[in-house]
């Protein structure tokens, strides 16, 4: 028997009982705080944003501080009290909360909430976290493009409540957790960057190294033609189905698709990561373009690992303002050197294999990283999961 089972046995034997937040508690609303009053000395001070991109289950010091008198007209957490976050474009980062355990009050902006109490704090802060608050929270969700909470939905919420005793035991086991899962991930992701430069190493050998006596030197004008994508929008066109690519990431989803298995090229808002790979259906933007070789001596996917290894070069193409955007016409005048087809081949067919093993999510260590996060979201679910007394 575990030491939270001894002391549940102990200390509430008929179970636990189940209350609303704001029966236990109280949600004050932040007010007034902006970007522009953060300063890097001051009065403690936290942004919404912040919550979202830099705290944790807890925090005893700010990233941000605010002037005297700006914090004079604000709204003040105390130590213990949850800082929440109740705007988000995301439903799941929604109420994103961190428990303040600094040792002086902190000044929060508008857009989040202070929820005040006497449970313990990292308890609440934990359970904020888990599958039951988020299950429930989702029902009071309103806003289309940005998704929010209000306090008044929050204190509807149901969280157990067992003796403090317990509430404490289970923080520490928690903490535990969460420092062996951060160590592991830390490693994890080490060994995985590893790996991307094992890859990217292997790569330029490749692409460097060969035997032909014919290997040709050409522009890429010579060998590809450009594929330019289809501007569609969020608002117009959201769906479920085939992801949205523009010149990075996935933007959205939408409902059909105009492009399958392609290698994709930044063409405006260019990061130095302008180049990827894309395997399925998806949805091409303008902001990005795809290729087809017009030479049937050139492997496209030798020319994909090419591209990828001329990040650097591609990125230096753009134009140089604000927003940088690709000179299509230098990107044509880039010249690279061929092989044959043959060694073309076997080296795309290497690179393909090597890239599977780093950056595929269902296999390697991406999968792994995944799973334990998901082995200390079940622990910690089942942890704040108790026997419901009768009342």
């Amino acid at each position: 028997m575990s030491r939270i089972d001894e002391l549940i046995h102990q200390l509430c034997p008929d179970g636990v009982e189940l209350k609303a937040l704001g029966k236990v508690g109280q949600f004050i609303r932040g007010n007034g705080l902006q970007k522009v009053d953060l300063r890097e000395e001051g009065v403690p001070a936290v942004h919404y944003g912040q919550i979202h991109t830099h705290y944790g289950v807890w925090t005893t010091e700010t990233k941000s501080f605010t002037d005297g008198e700006i914090a004079a007209k604000l709204r003040h957490a105390r130590p213990g009290d949850l800082l929440i976050a109740t705007t988000s474009e995301d439903d799941d980062a929604v109420a994103k909360a961190t428990a303040w355990l600094g040792n002086t009050d902190v000044v929060l902006s508008g857009d989040a909430y202070i929820y005040r109490h006497d449970l313990d704090p990292k308890y609440v802060s934990y359970f904020f976290q888990s599958t039951s608050f988020q299950d429930q929270k989702r029902r009071f969700i309103s806003g289309t493009k940005v998704r929010r909470v209000s306090g008044d939905s929050l204190a509807k919420i149901q969280i157990p409540v067992p003796p403090l005793e317990v509430q404490r035991e289970i923080v520490r086991v928690l903490d535990q957790f969460t420092q062996l899962e951060a160590e592991l991930e830390a490693e994890l992701e080490a060994e995985l960057e590893a790996r991307r430069r094992q890859y990217e190493y292997y790569r330029a050998v490749l692409l460097s190294s060969s035997d032909d006596a014919g290997v040709r030197d050409v522009s890429l004008g010579e060998i590809i033609r450009l594929n330019f994508g289809a501007r569609i929008t969020k608002k117009d066109n959201a769906g479920t189905i085939y992801p949205v690519y523009g010149g990075g990431g996935e933007s959205f989803r939408t409902n059909a698709f105009n492009r399958e298995d392609e290698w994709v090229i930044s063409r405006f808002a260019m990061s130095a990561n302008c180049v990827r790979r894309v395997a399925g259906k998806f949805w091409m933007l303008d902001s990005g373009f795809t290729f087809d070789v017009t030479d049937a001596s050139v492997d496209k996917d030798f020319v994909g690992q090419l591209l990828l290894s001329m990040q650097p070069t591609i990125f230096a193409t753009s134009t140089q303002s604000a927003q940088k955007n690709i000179d299509v016409d230098g990107f044509k005048r880039l010249r690279v050197q061929v092989p044959s087809l043959e060694t073309q081949r076997r080296v795309a067919l290497a690179l393909a294999s090597f890239d599977g093993i780093v950056n595929d999510l269902s296999s390697g260590l991406p999968a792994e990283l995944n799973a334990r996060r998901k082995q200390y979201e079940y622990y910690r679910d089942k942890l704040l999961t108790f026997e419901e007394a009768a009342v």
